[in-house]
């Protein structure tokens, strides 16, 4: 009987441990357990917007994530706010991000830096364009960067959303390899790509830095005029679009976005966005979304994405340090 007893014991305690393992597993493989928030740390109409918005479509016209998906603008301090509200939230919360992750932290704009977050996705990249008014007297880019060289002041210069991103330092990049005196440029900061077009629809500035996704519709509408692109070859849309390299000068500068989620994910969820991400950039919907914004595939799993941020990290500080905005 006494044996009896201590099998049967035995037996109930195995039987605990095997359905409290598959409770444990069962909770990891219910992951997401609400609705997913994509935060897109600007106003609506720029490319982190236009980002999480494909995104969402994409992922809930294939069926890849069961939970809604919603999109939460997030503006201000260059993404500093969306990034802050993100750092406090659960693994339900990602958030795009780009250059300005690492570029406002090396500028002291942020305590924030990219390595409290967890690296998730590199996703596209695109090019970047210099515009003006349809109605403006600068014929290209060369003409744009000679008057800078003889007055720095004399272009107000848009670009957003903060000193620091790629739109910035590629202008900068460029204008300082032709000898223009950098430190003396006047920008004008907005909030957004799409801020940024409105100022120079309105007039409001004289040239603008923007990506081409931001800029191109309004090209080809006549409303402005791209005078140059950091891109190494043609703009199918519109192939008289005069890259710099078609202007003589040897540049190009590819501008990335990205996503990433809070700090402390555990491996599984890691895993399920590796997943989750490596099939949404295989489909046809993500493709239609990179043809009709001129994006280029760009995809990196949340392992190789954090290798590319220690790249750019240290390229981006030399940079900085070259064009005279830090020490």
């Amino acid at each position: 009987m006494k044996n009896s007893m201590k099998l049967f014991s035995m037996l109930m305690l195995s039987a605990i441990l095997v359905l409290s393992a598959c409770s444990s597993g069962s909770a990891e493989s219910d992951y997401p357990s609400k609705n997913v928030e994509l935060v897109a740390p600007a106003t609506p109409g720029g490319g982190w917007d236009a980002t999480a918005r494909a995104m969402q479509n994409v992922m809930d016209s294939e069926g890849l994530v069961e939970q809604n998906i919603n999109v939460v603008n997030k503006p201000g301090g260059g993404g500093e706010v969306g990034w802050q509200y993100l750092k406090g939230q659960d693994s339900h919360s990602l958030a795009i991000n780009s250059s300005l992750v690492i570029a406002n932290n090396l500028l002291g704009q942020s305590d924030l830096t990219y390595e409290e977050f967890t690296p998730l996705a590199v996703l596209a990249t695109e090019w970047i364009s210099v515009a003006v008014p349809a109605e403006s007297d600068i014929e290209d880019g060369i003409d744009m960067l000679d008057r800078l060289k003889e007055d720095p002041k004399s272009l107000k210069i848009a670009v957003g959303p903060a000193l620091g991103n790629n739109d910035h330092l590629s202008f900068v990049r460029v204008a300082d390899e032709y000898g223009v005196d950098v430190s003396q440029l006047e920008f004008m900061i907005y909030e957004s790509g799409g801020d940024v077009l409105t100022a120079l629809l309105g007039g409001h500035v004289d040239v603008a830095t923007l990506s081409i996704s931001e800029s191109l519709e309004q090209h080809l509408s006549g409303n402005l005029n791209i005078i140059a692109t950091t891109a190494d070859k043609p703009i199918p849309e519109d192939e008289s679009i005069q890259s710099w390299q078609d202007q003589g000068i040897d540049f190009t500068f590819p501008h990335w976005r990205g996503i990433m989620g809070p700090p402390d994910m555990t491996e599984e969820e890691i895993a399920y966005w590796d997943e989750t991400f490596s099939k949404m950039v295989e489909t046809e919907g993500w493709q239609k979304v990179l043809d009709n914004n001129g994006w280029e595939d760009y995809y990196m799993n949340s392992e190789e994405t954090k290798a590319f941020l220690d790249e750019q990290n240290e390229m981006y500080d030399g940079l900085m340090k070259k064009a005279g905005l830090t020490e």
